[in-house]
């Protein structure tokens, strides 16, 4: 009883095969395990001094709210470092080719939402979809936003959403 999905800039193909999976493959699926030890060593840190660490390392954000930090602190933890890097490294391996069957069966629900600057899935995998589901609805951003949109721009991204699905929210 889905009504609509949308998939923001959809990591749903050739992830190693993208500009950042290519740089990121080879340290998530060989050289995780080197990240352990500086992460465990951090989380000993007093919580302030990690809050402090997380606002420097996202200092170049033009907004960056307090749940932002708050949620970051919580990379300091070994268990969820070595959790993340591991399902990342499986993305990495098994995100290889698009499901064009399910994409054809669910098409009218789904909304997709491509970055012209996304180097998790690049424009040219956007000209692809588009070609294979011309009556798809398949965006192209054109305000600039970047795959990691929650850092910096989820108000803007919430807005648009709103109003590509007022016609089914006032259906609910």
């Amino acid at each position: 009883q889905v009504l609509r999905s949308v998939l923001l800039f959809p990591t749903i193909e050739r992830m190693a095969q993208s500009p950042q999976g290519k740089l990121m493959t080879p340290l998530l699926c060989k050289l995780r395990y080197v990240l352990y030890m500086p992460v465990y060593l951090l989380s000993f840190l007093p919580e302030g001094v990690k809050a402090s660490l997380v606002r420097f390392a996202l200092r170049g954000m033009k907004t960056c709210d307090e749940s932002s930090i708050t949620t970051s602190v919580n990379l300091f933890s070994v268990d969820c470092i070595a959790n993340i890097l591991y399902m990342a490294s499986q993305e990495m391996m098994k995100v290889v080719e698009r499901d064009s069957t399910t994409i054809k069966q669910n098409l009218k629900k789904l909304i997709f939402y491509y970055g012209t600057g996304d180097s998790w899935c690049p424009q040219h995998y956007y000209d692809e979809i588009k070609m294979d589901f011309p009556d798809g609805d398949i965006r192209l951003c054109e305000k600039g936003l970047r795959h990691a949109f929650v850092l910096d721009a989820s108000k803007e991204m919430a807005a648009m959403i709103t109003d590509w699905l007022q016609d089914d929210l006032t259906k609910l």
